[in-house]
């Protein structure tokens, strides 16, 4: 496995050190496959998960590259505190934030019809050719337009979101690496978590680690994968059963109108 552990600077004042995930244990066992962390809004999930990314210096499917990225700013003290054990130092694999996605998806689909257009503009500058050679000046355009769509099966941006989401990922998730996921159920149908869930399974499969950040219980309950319970107590290590957000959501279905009755 490549990242053996994350080992945690301790709590002070001010953001990020004022993070409820700092009060507990000092070190967070990392799983060879699937680490999860679950907490509220405000816990520290995500900003430890950025952090991670900017010491581990992944590649992002945003729009800039991690250390030119201003919305990460806030969080850089943290990553330079973080103290990353690694049983194989690598920087493959990918940081994705759900937000960063969807500019991603539109950014393959102008990229793919930029290269179309200069293909057609192209075209319509050549003198009279025979065909096979007129297909030789045009194929850096088209040849590259054609690998967009073969690596994304298409047009992203023109799918559903949670089409789009799984056919980005099955693009990505190509083999080692450590993975950075933070709340990627954002675009997802239940059915659709299930179906991420069966990729993140075939990429480790292939030595592909994950790290995920997630409100969704479908996704907390990943075969064998290891979860903390971020809180004001710290990051706890949990069973899937006690997870907060499993209790609620199993309270709630068991009995809705006990919920629903209090709006």
């Amino acid at each position: 496995m490549p990242l053996r552990a994350v080992a945690l600077p301790p709590a002070g004042p001010g953001f990020p050190f004022a993070l409820d995930l700092l009060r507990g244990a000092r070190r967070l066992e990392v799983d060879p496959a699937v680490t999860v962390l679950v907490g509220e809004n405000g816990s520290g999930k995500s900003s430890l998960l950025e952090a991670i990314a900017i010491a581990a210096e992944l590649p992002t499917a945003g729009a800039v590259d991690l250390e030119d990225d201003p919305t990460l700013d806030a969080v850089r003290p943290l990553a330079d505190a973080l103290r990353l054990e690694w049983t194989a130092r690598s920087r493959r694999g990918l940081f994705l934030r759900a937000e960063d996605y969807f500019g991603y998806a539109q950014r393959v689909r102008r990229h793919r019809a930029e290269l179309l257009a200069d293909a057609a503009r192209a075209d319509a500058a050549l003198p009279p050719l025979s065909d096979a050679e007129r297909a030789r000046r045009l194929a850096p355009y088209l040849g590259s337009a054609a690998a967009l769509e073969g690596r994304y099966g298409g047009d992203l941006d023109a799918r559903s979101h949670g089409e789009s989401f799984l056919a980005f990922f099955q693009a990505r998730l190509t083999g080692p690496g450590l993975y950075v996921l933070d709340e990627p159920e954002a675009a997802l149908s239940p059915l659709r978590q299930l179906a991420l869930l069966a990729l993140v399974r075939d990429a480790t499969a292939r030595g592909a680690q994950f790290l995920i950040a997630t409100h969704a219980p479908m996704l907390m309950a990943y075969p064998g994968a290891r979860r903390y319970q971020l809180s004001e107590h710290g990051a706890v290590e949990t069973p899937f059963e006690e997870l907060e957000h499993v209790r609620t959501l199993r309270a709630f279905l068991d009995d809705p109108e006990a919920y629903l009755r209090r709006l």
